[in-house]
């Protein structure tokens, strides 16, 4: 098979995969998540005013950090499967349910940390269906991992809340499926 020939058969097998679903497909949205909310991160860290600086600043640079981390790892679990990952910011923009915009850094930093919760929120209704896949699959080690993901963004949601004065799951839709 020619390039050509192999990207075609990679969109396709992706296709079908999204419309199943499948663990690696799921997989692709968490990591287009995690690539998105890396993004926003960023943008709150260079664009956050006022007194909540000095608690967010040191936090969000670690955020990043580790999902720079979480996301490298994952990928490589997904591709250790024999599975594809995103790798074209067209597949994360077309993958990704978490959206950005530039207009958010222009906002006051109650409404920026409560977008970023929100995203945090959104991330776990896609990695909880995915560690259900990834077992119905035996792709055993890719849930582990999900469920270790699952576990360190329960636990950013929590800080973030607790700042925001809120309990952990204040404001966040429970998801019915």
């Amino acid at each position: 098979m020619n390039v050509e020939e192999k990207y075609q058969a990679e969109q396709i097998q992706s296709d079908k995969d999204h419309h199943t679903p499948t663990a690696g497909a799921m997989i692709s949205h968490i990591l287009s998540n995690l690539f998105v909310h890396r993004v926003k991160l960023r943008q709150a860290n260079y664009y956050l005013k006022g007194s909540v600086r000095g608690f967010a600043e040191p936090r969000l640079v670690a955020m990043i950090a580790e999902e720079d981390q979480l996301f490298d790892e994952l990928s490589q679990k997904v591709l250790d499967e024999g599975e594809l990952v995103p790798t074209t910011l067209e597949e994360f923009t077309n993958y990704a349910m978490i959206k950005d915009s530039g207009k958010l850094k222009y906002e006051d930093a109650e409404t920026i940390l409560n977008e970023l919760v929100a995203d945090l929120a959104t991330q776990n209704l896609f990695i909880t269906r995915g560690i259900a896949l990834a077992e119905k699959e035996e792709k055993f080690g890719l849930a582990e991992f999900l469920k270790k993901l699952y576990a360190w963004i329960k636990h950013q949601l929590l800080i973030w809340q607790r700042y925001l004065g809120n309990d952990v799951n204040d404001g966040l839709e429970e998801d019915d499926e």
